[in-house]
């Protein structure tokens, strides 16, 4: 398809609440989530098997609005950095003509955030503008399938740090 052709993307609206303490922050969801309009809703993203294990909640087994309230009863939020885009396909690589979400807002919108997660590299590529705003941010492997080479034990494992820093975890240790 000709470039010309393709048509612009919009993101989903943020899950987040004056009271989240994580925002977990992707780039733009991908072909499987804007047609669900859902976050993570590739059967292959790691994404809601590791929150199920590391929340001791079974995630795949309950609807996606039931998913996003026991996030927010965690005070875990969701969002992306990227409003809309034009992408063919799914992957980070293939964002053009990106508009950024208002990331400025942050303490306004979540004045309890501890902590920002960057699903990913992508996401990443704008940490200095969440840590310009006083808040803790970090990077975090990248629950996409196309992410491949970190096996899901050590995802697991700073995905387990990353809610411990932010206080959100059940039973802490």
């Amino acid at each position: 398809m000709d470039a010309r052709h393709e048509s612009l993307l919009e993101s989903l609206p943020p899950v987040l609440h004056r009271d989240t303490r994580l925002l977990i922050l992707g780039s733009f969801p991908g072909a499987a989530s804007l047609r669900a309009r859902q976050y993570y809703a590739h059967p292959r993203n790691q994404f809601w098997p590791i929150m199920g294990r590391l929340l001791e909640h079974p995630f795949a087994e309950i609807p996606y609005a039931a998913r996003i309230e026991r996030l927010r009863q965690h005070r875990i939020g969701l969002w992306d950095i990227y409003a809309s885009c034009v992408r063919r396909g799914s992957l980070d690589t293939s964002i053009r003509d990106a508009t950024p979400n208002d990331l400025e807002r942050l303490p306004d919108l979540a004045p309890s955030l501890r902590l920002v997660a960057h699903n990913g590299a992508e996401s990443a590529r704008r940490m200095k503008e969440i840590l310009a705003l006083g808040i803790p941010a970090l990077r975090l492997p990248s629950t996409s399938p196309a992410n491949a080479r970190i096996d899901l034990e050590t995802k697991l494992a700073r995905w387990r740090e990353a809610l411990a820093e932010a206080g959100v975890l059940p039973n802490p240790s």
